[in-house]
């Protein structure tokens, strides 16, 4: 018998970003600016339906080419250009590893942006866990600030 555990925890990332709240929030919601940050918007088999009750699911494999992730979003809230709400459930292969509720928020910050991410997650049958989350939350964060760095402005 398999024995089950679960751990919740939340973390916090923040970024200051030179890009207005209107260009930060528009990296999460237009397909084309998303695939210059997240690559899961690179594989075969991604849906993207951002608006509330939509949906957005992906699966790949990691960078060494081993565990397949499966990564199931349902976007709860979307006030543009202030915060998004989302539950989502992350798989690795064939087993649930974690299910959480996570809230971007974009706060004006003089000519720029400050975007907080919180994040509270169930990590599950110790298959995942908050420090492997925040770790990769923040690469992805800070993988948004670049593209805002490379996209023109008008975007």
């Amino acid at each position: 018998m398999t024995q089950r555990s679960v751990v919740h925890a939340t973390f916090v990332v923040e970024r200051t970003y030179t890009a207005t709240p209107a260009r930060t929030f528009a990296a999460w919601a237009d397909p084309k600016l998303k695939a210059l940050w997240f690559p899961a918007a690179e594989e075969a088999g991604y849906e993207f339906d951002f608006r509330e009750g939509g949906r957005e699911y992906s699966k790949g494999r990691d960078s060494e080419g081993g565990a397949l992730y499966t990564f199931a979003v349902d976007y709860r809230e979307i006030v543009p250009n202030e915060r998004i709400v989302y539950a989502y459930y992350m798989d690795m292969d064939e087993v649930r590893i974690s299910v959480s509720v996570a809230t971007i928020e974009f706060h004006k910050h003089g000519a720029g942006t400050r975007m907080v991410v919180t994040e509270m997650g169930a990590f599950l049958d110790g298959h995942d866990n908050v420090g492997q989350r925040e770790h990769g939350t923040n690469w992805l964060i800070d993988r948004l600030g670049e593209s805002l760095n490379e996209v023109p402005a008008t975007a």
